[in-house]
């Protein structure tokens, strides 16, 4: 076990900060416990467990595993520590009342890249509880169980990109997932170094190489950018509910992403943190019915 504490330089409220990590009930990945925030993630130097409990005025990491040292120095990171809102300014009523409650969320930067932008395009083009399941399927199939008391929780680290590549056809079909998303991700995974790699590039820089990807677009980029980069003006474009929730909440009347992109221009340089702050405080009712998930499956794993 490896341990570290980490003193934010201002307020900041965790549970926010890291709640976007969590894919759906049940994630094997990362959960939020009553004794704290655990992940189980697997990092260039192997997989790792990793325990987060706030103390006083700090942050107390543990850490087992390959990746715990590589986890622990880039802690300040993952806690918001590349995001500064200090320019933030709100240009809407909604938002001047909701930002005193949300300012101490920051978007975190946890550096996977390539792990996160598995997880980003298995979330492309179905409903999040269609993605969830896949994610579970395939993580707890082909991973590893987690290091330390991870593996007691129940936890699972991701495979590794190489182990990514390698999962047969056969087993993406089982989880859900169709030819298109597989195949961007085993293209992705084959280049996962230089994906990684844009954890420290600048952002522009990174969203340039991360599109490049054959199945990577502006939505899948901005996904993972939130996670893994710390980037707080990559809104989500090109998803289903945002857009609507956006421009409903801000202007009364359901528009497209043109119409967002119009609205968030007033925030450019904070373009993600408004939209997150918008849909915090006003979310439209969902009315339709719910998608039935797919059965026609092979029976087979």
């Amino acid at each position: 076990m490896r341990t570290r504490r980490h003193r934010p330089p201002g307020p900041l409220d965790v549970d926010r900060t890291l709640a976007p990590f969590v894919r759906g009930s049940g994630d094997p990945t990362s959960e939020r416990g009553r004794d704290g925030w655990w992940f189980a993630w697997t990092t260039p130097e192997g997989p790792v467990t990793l325990h987060l409990v706030e103390d006083a005025d700090e942050v107390l990491a543990r850490a087992w595993g390959g990746g715990a040292e590589w986890m622990l120095d880039r802690l300040p990171d993952l806690l918001g520590g590349r995001d500064d809102p200090s320019g933030f300014t709100p240009h809407h009523d909604l938002v001047s009342r909701e930002w005193p409650r949300q300012s101490g969320w920051r978007v975190p930067a946890n550096a996977l890249v390539s792990q996160m932008l598995v997880c980003s395009v298995i979330e492309q083009k179905v409903t999040g509880r269609e993605a969830f399941s896949s994610l579970r399927q395939l993580v707890r199939g082909f991973g590893s169980p987690a290091p330390g008391p991870g593996e007691e929780r129940g936890m699972v680290a991701p495979p590794s990109p190489a182990q990514w590549a390698r999962i047969p056809s056969w087993a993406w079909v089982r989880a859900g997932v169709d030819g298109s998303r597989s195949r961007t991700v085993v293209t992705a995974m084959r280049v996962a170094g230089r994906l990684d790699e844009c954890a420290d590039l600048p952002l522009q820089e990174a969203q340039r190489r991360m599109r490049s990807l054959p199945g990577v677009g502006v939505w899948t980029a901005a996904e993972v950018a939130q996670r893994a980069l710390g980037d707080a003006d990559s809104p989500s474009f090109g998803d289903y509910h945002v857009a609507k929730d956006v421009t409903l909440a801000l202007d009364g009347t359901i528009g497209d992403d043109e119409r967002m992109a119009e609205l968030l221009e007033a925030y450019a340089g904070q373009r993600y943190r408004a939209q997150r702050v918008v849909t915090a405080a006003a979310r439209r009712p969902r009315r339709g019915p719910r998608r039935s998930l797919p059965t026609h499956l092979p029976t087979r794993w």
